[in-house]
């Protein structure tokens, strides 16, 4: 994958408040994958808890997490859902 970054479909955003993600959709080239944002990168991103402001903090951090999700693809390009945590920040 050469592209260094994702172009974010703001209006798939959605929290999954069971599985601790915010899920969405996004681009990279000419493809369309699934992303989800886990609740602990959000946290490390927004210095709080997300709980019911997952996806205040998500939109907040909408450009890290859009070159974030783009490391985590090129690392898990055979996921289904490409699943983006603390563990991919550098």
């Amino acid at each position: 994958m050469a592209a260094d970054r994702l172009t974010i479909d703001t209006a798939t955003v959605y929290d999954n408040v069971d599985d601790r993600r915010v899920e969405f959709a996004a681009d990279i080239g000419d493809q369309r994958r699934a992303f989800a944002a886990q609740y602990d990168l959000l946290e490390a991103l927004g210095a709080e808890v997300p709980d019911d402001r997952a996806v205040a903090v998500f939109r907040k951090h909408v450009d890290t997490i859009s070159a974030i999700g783009a490391k985590a693809l090129a690392r898990n390009e055979d996921e289904e859902l490409v699943v983006i945590s603390e563990n991919d920040l550098d």
